[in-house]
């Protein structure tokens, strides 16, 4: 069997127009400018194979153990469509051809961004889906208003799952549903301490624009949630200091805008030593 590297798209039956290929054995080619042509003599060359939806539901199932203790749950899903993650495709491999049970543990995972994760894998998105350039579909089961962070949470959960496993096509999408989520002070924090927590200081991706949004709003938000502020600030110094230097940032910029060509830097006094 070929080795299948999966894309964002599927076939016609899924939803799309695009469809899946995968390199294969086919016909010979005829060499430019022959005279004659010899069918016996026809090289066998590699040519594009369609691989339909169905041909990836036939490969081998794998149980994704999900959580730790009285919150563990089993879930199950095609190879193929999990070998997608180079992550996962290391694993796989290593089961073999024979192999009885596939399991891959994920306790350190909750259900829900695992589920989104499925979800994308099957069909190339996940709930609640973007509808346009600004806003995701209507979810009756959350407030309008995300005061509690768990909406920009969510996403920002299944970006860092999408990290781990290498999906990056994932990880941008999940991105993008972070900046159409309405949300209020408190919800922010939130999702501020989490990237913090759960992501490297070289993640400017998703760093700079939390530090950016408070850089921007501190002079409203601080006040409306400036106990949550403090706090945030001394349990990820960093988070402090990124905030800083945007703010401080753009106010050299807006001198310099009011005062081209002075110097902003002031040298400090030297004392004589005797």
């Amino acid at each position: 069997m070929a080795e299948v590297q999966l894309d964002s798209s599927f076939d016609a039956e899924m939803g799309t127009d695009d469809p899946i290929d995968v390199d294969g054995d086919g016909a010979g080619a005829i060499e430019n400018g022959a005279e004659e042509i010899d069918g016996d003599a026809l090289e066998e060359v590699d040519v594009e194979q369609r691989v339909s939806f169905f041909d990836y539901l036939q490969s081998p199932i794998v149980e994704l153990l999900i959580g730790a203790g009285e919150h563990q749950t089993l879930l199950t899903a095609h190879q193929q469509l999990l070998m997608r993650s180079p992550y996962f495709a290391d694993i796989c491999l290593r089961f073999g051809e024979t192999s009885t049970r596939r399991r891959i543990d994920l306790i350190d995972y909750d259900i829900d961004p695992v589920g989104c994760l499925l979800e994308f894998l099957y069909t190339g998105e996940y709930f609640p889906r973007k509808v346009d350039e600004g806003r995701l579909e209507d979810d009756p089961s959350v407030p309008a208003v995300d005061d509690s962070g768990e909406q920009l949470l969510k996403h920002a959960r299944v970006y860092t799952l999408a990290d781990k496993l290498g999906l990056d096509e994932l990880k941008t999408l999940a991105h993008s549903k972070i900046h159409r989520i309405n949300s209020n002070a408190k919800g922010e924090i939130a999702y501020a301490r989490f990237v913090y927590a759960n992501t490297p200081r070289e993640d400017t991706t998703i760093r700079k624009p939390v530090a950016a949004f408070w850089a921007h709003r501190s002079h409203v938000l601080r006040h409306e949630a400036e106990e949550e502020f403090r706090k945030m600030c001394l349990e990820f110094p960093q988070f402090g200091f990124d905030v800083l230097s945007l703010v401080l940032d753009a106010k050299e910029k807006a001198r310099e805008k009011e005062h081209p060509g002075e110097r902003s830097s002031r040298k400090r006094p030297r004392h004589s030593q005797v």
